[in-house]
């Protein structure tokens, strides 16, 4: 293994989150857009947990929400050149289970949830400060970093269980696709400053309880402050702001704007040349509808050119 390959452990780990379908918009991915050799693949295995107010459509009418949630997932990420520009592509596969219970219309009602969820693939683009490289090109970027300019688009297809005569659900019965722009700053060589903008579109659920229910774009945004520390070892301070999806069935416009932020911190840690471990933990600030729970995830990644 190259001196270069460790340098990159942990970094295309956190760029799937491992937010459920009922959470995609509140992801927070330190690191989305750095570099990595050409040819470095990634191979992740993880486990999330979620507790608090996850509801997976707010236009749901359920009193006193309460959700304890697990996700596992398996993803798979290769770098290929496109145009003579670094080019992540990557692939998710998500499984949940976990309980929901609340009043609807009154009365107590508890369901529990053990399924595929929905699968997603993401590919992420350098327009400016990273073309394709080796590994003498990824240590030169590493000992001198410079701003950086990505673009991705992430799709996620409607793949997860469904019935659709329940309310909650692993799956949305549903196409979402997300275009992004990314940037990154080195603030010092050791302390870079990351930006991320991107909007959700959505098609309509046509078998949402006998209805169909429509949802508005959502605009999202994410800060990420990373501080290196050594090859593959950094850590980051998350922050996330996102507003919109309000949900429409039937023709029926929902009480269910959201606009809504969070915070969480990151920490990769790599051991044995080609592994690392990723922690990272979050915690909703600010919640107009949904989404005020709290989450811990732990990744481990495998990395081999």
């Amino acid at each position: 293994m190259t001196r270069p390959l460790l340098l990159c452990l942990g970094v295309a780990l956190p760029a799937f989150g491992f937010w459920s379908t009922a959470t995609f918009a509140q992801e927070l991915a330190p690191r989305a857009y750095w570099p990595t050799p050409e040819g470095t693949n990634v191979l992740v295995v993880g486990y999330q947990y979620s507790r608090g107010d996850i509801v997976a459509d707010p236009s749901l009418p359920i009193v006193g929400e309460e959700t304890g949630i697990n996700f596992a997932q398996v993803s798979y990420q290769r770098t290929l050149s496109l145009f003579g520009r670094t080019t992540n592509l990557q692939f998710n596969l998500p499984y949940t289970w976990g309980s929901t219970e609340g009043l609807v219309e009154g009365e107590f009602r508890r369901r529990h949830i053990s399924a595929m969820a929905d699968a997603r693939v993401r590919l992420s683009v350098n327009l400016r400060g990273a073309p394709t490289m080796d590994a003498d090109g990824f240590r030169a970027l590493r000992a001198k970093p410079r701003t950086i300019v990505g673009t991705s688009l992430l799709v996620q297809a409607p793949t997860g269980g469904y019935e659709p005569d329940k309310l909650i659900n692993a799956g949305t019965n549903r196409w979402a696709v997300k275009p992004a722009l990314g940037v990154i700053w080195p603030v010092r060589p050791t302390w870079l400053l990351e930006f991320e903008l991107g909007a959700w579109f959505y098609s309509d659920n046509d078998n949402f309880q006998q209805r169909t229910r429509k949802q508005d774009p959502i605009l999202s945004s994410e800060f990420h402050l990373v501080k290196r520390f050594r090859p593959g070892f950094w850590a980051s301070l998350d922050l996330n702001y996102y507003v919109g999806g309000r949900t429409t069935v039937d023709q029926v416009e929902q009480s269910d704007l959201q606009r809504n932020s969070r915070i969480g911190a990151t920490v990769v840690f790599p051991f044995n040349e080609r592994h690392a471990i990723r922690v990272a933990i979050s915690t909703g600030i600010a919640t107009e509808s949904g989404g005020d729970f709290e989450s811990f995830s732990l990744n481990y990644a495998y990395l081999w050119q």
